[in-house]
């Protein structure tokens, strides 16, 4: 109940402050937790995807900030966020999140590992992939699309792109092979950046504010 009522007052507070659109959510599974794969623009991403998201979300966060203040990496936990060692093999991180996606929790994820200064879709990692195929869970690209800086009033809008089955692009998914998740990977991260750039839900512009 308190991680659906923080999920209430962020939705009503970004359509204050942001002018916040939610597009494309008709394409979200309704029978299935998913991993949201998005473009990583400001520190307030991970509620900007799980506002609009359905059911229950859980995301990494970099450890550092459950180092610091305990009320803070209280609140985060609650809200489902778990610690990720950027830039090391952390084979346990990927053991958890595939748990949480198995439990029923949908996972949002910045594959490309950092925030982009510039706005633009950078290289992205193949974490994602690699926990898709390991859960057998679709992947939702999503594209954070606002101006130059977010700041009051700043229209926002948060598309979310067709659901991606890694079986269509992994033929054996207990022994996946390394090229096909490359290309997965691929997939996903073409499709954040042409939902970045605007075309990519071209013929499905209906707008959703709730669930």
């Amino acid at each position: 109940m308190f991680y659906y009522f923080c999920k209430f007052l962020v939705m009503v507070g970004f359509r204050i402050a942001f002018r916040m659109r939610y597009l494309g959510r008709e394409n979200i599974p309704k029978d299935s937790p998913v991993i949201y794969a998005s473009n990583h623009r400001t520190n307030a991403d991970p509620p900007v995807v799980g506002s609009g998201a359905r059911g229950r979300c859980v995301f990494m966060a970099k450890e550092e900030l459950f180092q610091g203040n305990i009320l803070f990496k209280w609140l985060i936990q609650a809200l489902g966020a778990f610690p990720v060692s950027r830039g090391k093999g952390d084979s346990g991180t990927l053991d958890t999140a595939v748990e949480k996606l198995n439990k029923g929790r949908s996972l949002t994820i910045f594959p490309e590992g950092t925030r982009s200064k510039d706005g633009k879709v950078h290289r992205g990692h193949s974490g994602a992939a690699v926990i898709a195929v390991r859960a057998n869970k679709p992947i939702i690209p999503v594209g954070i699309v606002f101006g130059e800086k977010l700041k009051f009033r700043t229209p926002v809008t948060v598309k979310y792109g067709k659901p991606i089955r890694p079986a269509e692009y992994v033929e054996d998914l207990e022994n996946p092979n390394p090229r096909q998740l490359v290309k997965l990977k691929n997939r996903y991260m073409a499709d954040i950046k042409r939902l970045v750039e605007g075309d990519f839900v071209a013929d499905n512009k209906k707008e959703d504010g709730n669930e």
